[in-house]
């Protein structure tokens, strides 16, 4: 189990069969297909593609208009990302009404487009009510200018000014209107003589006069009474095509089974572009794991006239990584995908990382109160749905996380902090020791650093232990011995001279120590450099690997500190949560409070902290063990499978 061995799969068919025997692979999902023989011409299906993208994309874009004007109710099931199951011929029927769903699909998007238009005018016309408001007790249209013998202004000045200072600076014959003012502004109309039309203006625009001016020849209380008409249509027609959009929404099933058919047609004839053609036949190529080929070639066999050849890869090529591991390794997969998949020389780590990391999940949470609740939601989830691959796994991690957490809990006395001391001393008046089966960490903080340390330093040495093996196998057995004898020699020596700063440690520990670590350095120094030809390349080799392993163990090792941080602060804070609950003197006051606190306070400190061991678990795997022997720059299988969002067929789940 780990990396599951890919073989190299050449198949020909004749080629009436070529879509069928793809639809097949395709619900199979177990071939990646690849470029087929170059001198063998491929269909050009791009035109083709782009068709089906196209109509995809209008069935998305309705679904996401069902979802902001009539949302669906959500369901635990679609919370999960759970699928729904179809056969394959309820899936044939369900196509046959592929022109009726994409109608919907343009009606629903035609109705959202006539909401947009109708809020993007309503918009233009509240601004322009806004300014019109300003102007109501104007009874002349903006746009008045004057009659045969008089010349109007109409517009603002921007300041607050009256119009008795304002008549000062006109001619006399000018006759001054105060529309509206505030501090900001002025607006005002103003009459005079064609003659004194010139020494108006001039005397306007000292003040800074705007000009303002409108199109209809109507006057602003009409204009507004037009803009209230005009809004209300709109409401009314926004409305129409809102209930339009309502109407379609009984599509919404059909919509989601179009966006995924047409996605299977995209991908499926995508692949065809891989697929090499002759005038009779044609050609397909790819990877296959080796344990799919014996049942993928009876049944293509039993149904088509085909030609199955398994060969295996050569060693240049890029062959695709698929991880298959045991059910208490396989949860953390993701874990390893997240940082990469492992190259052509590396093993896969998961199965090494899967124990250390529920290990170490447990020891930062540290909680069997919060473990405990770990694992009855993730048990209850994974009993009572049905689940993919994906959520499922999840679920499982995070449910052997919190067995892990549990048990680290009982270990170290952590019951939602010490909310068993805490009620037996306030409502029963008992004084109740601690609970922990090992001790306790705040009371021996030294203690579990360094039995922190400890579990790093069997952490890395795993690593070592990986890497040693690799090179054994690769048959350079010398360089095995000699890359990974001396750093055991050397952290082991030093491992109890480190540990009697903190503790006192057995005389004897110490004293085989040094020599142990001195034999270790002097074996490191002698043959790190054996690559070099010179001596004075071999003793500055040497020299450096010594150096190297010196700093960069003693950083690993102190990362793993992180493990007493992270196991302190969740208890800590969880104790101070159930003292706040504890403050008042009444006990029913007291009761009622430290039932709330109890709540949030520990929802709150499990969800941060959760999250804090999340991180650190990782960054320990990704940063400390996967530098001991870890390459990746793998690729990961990707068969040409049913990629879909919202249905799956039921034979995805016996592979018939």
């Amino acid at each position: 189990m780990a990396k599951l061995t890919m073989k190299k799969i050449e198949l020909i068919a004749l080629l009436n069969d070529s879509k069928k025997i793809i639809e097949l692979l395709q619900r199979r999902g177990v071939v990646e297909i690849c470029r087929s023989d170059e001198e063998l011409p491929c269909a050009n299906v791009n035109a083709v593609v782009s068709e089906f993208e196209k109509f995809r994309s209008t069935a998305v874009q309705a679904l996401d208009v069902l979802d902001i004007y009539c949302p669906e109710r959500s369901t635990l099931d679609r919370i999960l990302g759970n699928r729904t199951e179809v056969e394959k011929h309820a899936f044939g029927r369900e196509a046959m009404n592929l022109e009726a769903v994409m109608d919907s699909a343009g009606e629903i998007l035609h109705s959202s487009k006539e909401i947009t238009d109708c809020e993007a005018r309503r918009a233009q016309l509240e601004v322009r009510s806004d300014i019109l408001r300003q102007w109501t007790a104007l009874d002349v249209p903006l746009n008045f200018t004057g009659t045969e013998l008089t010349t109007a202004f109409i517009g603002t000045l921007p300041c607050q000014i009256n119009a008795e200072k304002l008549a000062e600076a006109l001619p006399d014959c000018a006759d001054i209107e105060i529309i509206s003012s505030s501090k900001e502004q002025t607006n005002l109309f103003v009459i005079c003589s064609d003659t004194a039309a010139e020494e108006t203006e001039a005397s306007l625009r000292k003040f800074s006069f705007i000009p303002v001016a409108d199109p209809e020849n109507k006057t602003p209380a009409e204009l507004l009474s037009l803009y209230d008409d005009e809004r209300a249509k709109l409401a009314e027609t926004a409305e129409k095509a809102a209930e339009n959009i309502r109407v379609h929404s009984k599509m919404r099933r059909e919509l989601e089974f179009t966006v995924d058919y047409l996605q299977m047609r995209k991908d499926k004839y995508e692949a065809l572009n891989s697929v090499g053609f002759t005038g009779t036949a044609f050609v397909l190529t790819g990877y296959i794991p080796e344990k799919c080929t014996d049942s993928l070639k009876k049944e293509l066999e039993a149904k088509y006239t085909v030609y199955i050849n398994y060969s295996d890869p050569a060693e240049d090529e890029d062959v695709p990584v698929l991880l298959e591991n045991s059910s208490f390794s396989a949860p953390v997969e993701g874990i390893t995908k997240m940082y990469a998949m492992p190259g052509k020389r590396d093993v896969d780590p998961t199965p090494v990382m899967s124990f250390f990391y529920y290990l170490f999940f447990g020891m930062m949470l540290s909680d069997a109160g919060y473990g405990l609740v770990m694992l009855i939601g993730t048990t209850l989830a994974l009993k009572k749905f049905r689940l993919e691959t994906t959520m499922r796994r999840t679920l499982e991690m995070f449910r052997n996380c919190g067995i892990s957490t549990l048990i680290w809990g009982a270990l170290f006395g952590s019951w939602f902090g010490d909310i068993i001391q805490v009620v037996a001393k306030e409502f029963v008046g008992k004084e109740i020791g601690s609970t922990a089966l090992w001790f306790e960490p705040t009371n021996d903080p030294i203690k579990l650093l360094l039995f922190a340390f400890g579990l790093g330093i069997i952490h890395l040495f795993v690593g070592v232990a990986v890497s040693f093996r690799m090179t054994w196998n690769e048959g350079r057995k010398l360089d095995a011995m000699l890359d990974t004898l001396p750093i055991y020699m050397i952290i082991i020596g030093v491992a109890p001279i480190g540990a009697a700063i903190f503790t006192e440690v057995p005389g004897v520990l110490k004293s085989i120590g040094i020599p142990l670590m001195t034999a270790g350095a002097a074996l490191l120094l002698l043959t790190s450099g054996r690559g070099s030809k010179s001596v004075f390349g071999k003793f500055f080799g040497g020299l450096y690997a010594l150096y190297n392993t010196a700093t960069g163990w003693l950083s690993d090792i102190l990362s793993y500190s992180r493990l007493l941080a992270l196991g302190l602060a969740t208890g800590s804070i969880a104790s101070v949560i159930n003292l706040i609950g504890t403050m008042p003197e009444n006990i029913v006051f007291k009761a009622v409070l430290l039932t709330v606190v109890f709540v949030l306070g520990h929802s709150v400190n499990m969800a941060i902290n959760l999250l804090g061991a999340y991180v650190h678990t990782d960054r320990l795997q990704f940063v400390e063990l996967f530098s001991k022997f870890y390459t990746g720059g793998g690729r990961e299988f990707q068969p040409l499978t049913v990629n879909t969002k919202y249905i799956k067929f039921k034979e995805e789940n016996n592979n018939e």
